[in-house]
């Protein structure tokens, strides 16, 4: 089954980006859609897709798949034993590389990013396509990281004070992204598991340095 997507038109006269943006565990599209009008990024279309799975304990919310219970990311587990993870891939790879045909651009002038489990996500699916380059948010590695299709640039950013998803998971995917040979702008805010002003600002600002 296709994914479920919010799209939001440029906000210039011409588009030949697009940047499709993920949303975290528990959330759904219309999370990081919210972020569209303050990006401001001339030139880009962007998608926001729902993940396929509804969230067990939030109406309305969606997952990309679902977590152990009272799992705190300080325990080793394997996701990739997780038969909603595959479905997931499976569906958002599909999914974005059907976008050329509706939106007439080519994934090699697509941004993929993703916040939290989105940011996951990105990680996971990212190194898999041909893309103009990849941002996480608040994210970490579900699992190991495959061998990448091209070295795209990479924006990872995290707060210093996130009580969610542990600022040593930045880390720890920093240095297995290097280990591969990206080249990662890394930075770290003073915010919570959030989005603040400043991050979306360094998104912008990366995005519109992609030419």
């Amino acid at each position: 089954m296709p994914l479920q997507a919010i799209s939001a038109p440029s906000s210039g006269t011409t588009s030949d980006k697009l940047l499709v943006m993920l949303h975290g565990w528990g959330a759904n599209a219309q999370d990081v859609a919210g972020l569209a009008p303050y990006l401001n990024l001339s030139g880009y279309q962007m998608c926001f897709p729902d993940a396929p799975f509804p969230h067990p304990m939030s109406p309305g919310g969606r997952m990309w798949y679902n977590f152990p219970t009272n799992y705190d990311f300080q325990r080793p587990y394997d996701f990739e034993a997780q038969a909603d993870l595959h479905t997931s891939r499976q569906q958002l790879i599909a999914w974005l590389q059907s976008l050329a045909s509706t939106t007439g651009i080519p994934l090699e002038k697509t941004v993929l990013g993703g916040f939290s489990q989105g940011g996951a996500m990105t990680l996971d699916v990212g190194p898999r396509l041909p893309l103009a380059g990849m941002l996480v948010l608040s994210g970490y590695c579900h699992g190991p990281l495959i061998k990448p299709k091209t070295l795209c640039p990479l924006l990872l950013i995290h707060g210093r004070q996130d009580l969610v998803v542990p600022p040593s998971k930045a880390h720890e995917a920093k240095s297995a992204l290097t280990e591969q040979g990206w080249t990662v702008n890394f930075q770290m805010f003073d915010m919570g598991h959030e989005i603040s002003i400043d991050a979306m600002h360094q998104v912008g600002q990366f995005c519109k340095a992609l030419g």
